[in-house]
């Protein structure tokens, strides 16, 4: 079987996923976002998941499933090279030569541009809704996309998280409907979660791990030799579909039952006047203690993921007790700092109502622009609710994408004194004009980007004023989480 690859949404997850493949076989990479696509074909990734020369180093300017000049009977085409029209992108033209080395990246939101894959992988966001219950839209929509081009033989693999079930249940309906075609007869199905870690660049997607299942046990052995072909670290091949999909879900579920664990400790801690990261250090020295660290859980997967086991479990009559106790003391976190930050604030005799905090970072976690599901805004709109204007800096987050997703303004430079909407400092001008930088009664060191550990924040503090380092990384921070 020549494998021709489509992969469904190209975010965090598929992006990476679509250039790894297309080192070895013809990908073609769909997204209804037609601005993402556009970036995507001229090499630009906002996401920085995928850098600039390797995105190129892998994109083509045709279809690779449709190569004008070959004939299907043909096994090689021999220096066939697609050069972009546009002078910028000179640079994306690799050769496409015979069966084996025909491969690439198209990327496109034109679903006749994947109709004639015969793998389809969705790699597309699984939410939860203002309630936290499982939001499985994207999956359903994605779902549907594929079965309008579906083939008999073709397999569909999903790496999104969902709870156990999901996509027996919920998926595989929806592709059958709009087909009309039969599960496990005229096409089959498989489940790989993704463990993508935005912003690590050491554990990229190709040096972890990779789960990999399928709907038969041939149909396992065809999605775990594809992956194994791509992923040098190996893969594992669960029994069944709903033993990934439990694996995957499970997988973030612990990692937060852990953090919350440490924050009620950091709780504790704190009303004893003990220094929480002194104590976990020393703890640490033990072989077998567990490094996990207070702070707020966001992002797309450990503070959502445990909500789709816990819904699942309900629906089988069992309420989750740790899970979701876990789940309420980390939401719990944004409006815990802004209670120590307040506290600390009346401690130095600075007037609560009025008072000017500068929040730096908003992304969910540091060294990378990814603001989903972020809890520093809950840390924002605890500080607003006691009257305190919040200013946000974070060099990392788009803001308009800040603006869009959560109403609030972003600056990628520290504001100046003079004109804050209009004029802004980059760290490397501060020493030179600090006496324009705007001054704050306290700073909060919400994410901890490398910008910011050098960063002087003597020049941004009123004469009297807190700073409070919810990272527990900043030398001599006399308040911490």
């Amino acid at each position: 079987m020549t494998h021709q690859i489509a992969i469904i949404g190209l975010g965090y997850v598929g992006l990476p996923l679509a250039r790894l493949f297309a080192t070895k076989y013809p990908v073609v990479g769909f997204d209804i976002n037609q601005q993402r696509i556009a970036e995507l074909n001229a090499g630009n990734d906002f996401t920085l998941e995928v850098e600039q020369d390797l995105l190129k180093s892998v994109l083509v300017t045709v279809n690779p499933f449709v190569i004008p000049s070959l004939n299907k009977e043909e096994t090689t085409v021999s220096d066939e090279v697609y050069e972009r029209s546009s002078e910028e992108s000179q640079s994306i033209a690799p050769v496409l030569s015979g069966a084996e080395g025909k491969r690439g990246l198209y990327c496109t939101h034109e679903l006749s541009d994947i109709a004639d894959a015969n793998i389809y992988i969705i790699t597309v966001p699984t939410p939860v809704d203002k309630n936290n219950k499982p939001d499985l839209t994207p999956l359903y929509k994605a779902s549907e996309t594929v079965g309008k081009v579906l083939k008999k033989g073709d397999i569909v693999i999903y790496e999104s998280t969902v709870f156990p079930g999901a996509t027996e249940e919920e998926c595989i309906p929806v592709l059958e409907k709009v087909s009309g075609l039969k599960f496990n007869a005229d096409f089959f199905a498989g489940y790989s979660p993704e463990r993508i870690n935005p912003g690590d660049k050491e554990h990229t997607v190709e040096k972890i791990l990779k789960v990999t299942s399928g709907s038969t046990p041939e149909i396992g052995k065809v999605v775990d030799d594809l992956y194994k072909s791509v992923i040098t670290a190996g893969t594992h091949l669960a029994p069944t579909i709903k033993v990934a999909e439990a694996a995957k879900v499970i997988e973030n579920s612990q990692r937060d039952i852990n953090i919350a664990f440490v924050n009620e400790l950091a709780k504790i801690f704190n009303l004893m006047d003990i220094n929480t990261h002194d104590v976990l250090e020393a703890a640490g020295t033990k072989w077998n203690f567990l490094p996990f660290k207070p702070g707020l859980v966001g992002g797309h997967c450990i503070g959502v993921d445990p909500y789709y086991l816990a819904q699942k479990a309900q629906e089988f009559g069992y309420h989750p007790e740790i899970i979701l106790a876990g789940r309420r003391m980390n939401d719990s976190m944004g409006a815990y700092v802004a209670s120590q930050v307040v506290k600390a604030m009346i401690k130095k005799d600075i007037a609560v109502n009025g008072a000017e905090v500068l929040m730096l970072g908003i992304t969910f976690k540091e060294n990378c622009p990814d603001v989903r599901n972020t809890k520093i805004v809950d840390v924002v709109a605890a500080l607003k609710d006691y009257g305190i204007k919040v200013t946000i800096y974070d060099p990392w987050a788009k803001p308009e994408e800040v603006k869009h997703e959560y109403g609030l303004t972003c600056y990628n430079t520290l504001p100046c004194h003079s004109a804050r909407s209009e004029e802004s400092l980059s760290a490397a001008q501060l020493e030179s004009t600090s006496a324009s930088i705007e001054k704050y009664d306290a700073v909060v060191l919400g994410v901890a980007h490398n910008e910011f550990l050098n960063l002087d924040l003597n020049l941004s503090l009123k004469e009297k004023a807190v700073v409070y380092d919810v990272k527990g990384v900043l030398e001599g921070a006399e308040n911490t989480l």
